[in-house]
This record gives structure tokens, C-alpha cells and sequence, in this order.
């Protein structure tokens, strides 16, 4: 589980106006909700930028609101997409013993038997979803493939059990797999047309 520290700052005030006020000031207004009620809070764009260019769902972050520390995943935000920068940031607020359910990224490491074979790798999924405690999350799920040929596939069911992590994906979802090259496909096919 990746743990990372922000600080953030509480915000009086709401709105258009508020908000355009303090991103002209390096701020991103944020929210942090899913306790008693939702808090709005402001963070350093900055200190977001250099500390989370790579973040994921299931990235915990330490929070400091106002010298109060509160766990909180990011669930969404807005971005501006002429410039990049973000305009507002959803954290959800983590209770450390409730279950939690978020995204997890998978990373394919080796070269898979069938590719160095001719065949296509083809990942079907970049993340899974999961259900945890806040201490079991992974802040990601590596997939050695090397051993993976042509015509094979590994399927959530396959990927490493992990204590307290449950998968929500169906089991036979296919996560990653080798398919013939386009050339071996159109060599079948076209035997089974002239064998009709």
C-alpha cells in the first residue's frame, strides 16, 4: 500500500468566485467527504503536482487538515484539458476498519512467450477492483507473463491471492492474453474456406 503525506487547509468560502480566488493564490479547492459530513478543504497545487504526478485510486494519503490527520483516497477530480492543471479534487475519507472498495492498476512485467513467438499481447485490463481494509489495499498488482504463450490467458481468477483483498471482478474475466498474428488468423481462415 503506497502512504503519502498533503496538507491541506480548511475553506470558508464556496462558490465560483471563492474558488477562481484561490487557484489565482497555487490553491486547488478540494472536498473530502464519506464521513459524518463532506469538508471542504484547499491544498498547494504545487505540493499536489510534485508529490502526485503518478497517484492512483488506490494511493492512501495522509492528510494534515489544519493540524487534524485524516486518511483519504482521491475518487475524482477535474482537470483542465488545454492546460492540464486540476480544477477540483474528490478525496473520499478512509475509516481504518471499515471495508473499502477502490481501483487497483495492474502492471504486465517480462516478455511473454507467445510475443517473442509472434504472437500479440492484448491486455484487456489495466485495473481491477477490489474490496479491503484500508491496510491490505495494494498500490498495485504486478503480472509476471513471461510463461504466457499463444492462445493463453490469465483471468482475475489467476492473479495472486492476497490477504484480505477480494476481487470484484468476475472470476473469468480475461485480464491479459496472447492472440495469433494477424497473418496466422487470415492462414486459418482462409483454410477452412477452401476446406467448405
Amino acid at each position: 500500500m503506497e502512504q503519502n503525506a498533503l496538507r491541506a487547509v480548511m475553506r470558508e468560502n464556496m462558490g465560483k468566485g471563492a474558488n477562481s480566488l484561490l487557484r489565482k493564490q497555487g490553491k486547488i479547492p478540494a472536498i473530502v467527504y464519506g464521513g459524518i459530513q463532506a469538508t471542504p478543504v484547499a491544498v498547494d497545487e504545487r505540493e499536489f503536482a510534485n508529490k502526485f504526478r503518478g497517484i492512483s485510486e488506490s494511493s492512501i494519503i495522509t492528510m494534515e487538515i489544519d493540524g487534524r490527520i485524516q486518511e483519504v483516497l482521491i475518487k475524482d477530480y477535474q482537470e483542465n484539458l488545454l492546460n492540464g492543471k486540476i480544477l477540483h479534487i474528490d478525496f473520499y475519507a478512509v475509516d481504518k476498519d471499515r471495508l473499502l472498495r477502490s481501483r487497483v492498476p495492474l502492471r504486465f512485467t517480462g516478455s511473454a512467450k507467445g510475443a517473442r513467438d509472434g504472437g500479440i499481447v492484448e491486455a484487456h485490463l489495466h485495473e481491477v477492483d477490489v474490496e479491503c481494509l484500508p491496510r491490505n489495499l495494494p498500490g498495485e498488482i504486478v503480472l509476471d507473463i513471461t510463461n504466457l504463450d499463444t492462445g493463453h490467458a490469465i483471468h482475475v481468477k489467476d492473479l495472486p491471492k492476497m490477504e484480505g483483498v477480494k476481487f470484484l471482478n468476475p472470476a473469468d474475466a480475461v485480464v491479459v492474453g496472447i492472440s495469433h498474428t494477424r497473418a496466422e488468423v487470415a492462414l486459418e481462415q482462409a483454410v477452412v474456406d477452401e476446406g467448405a
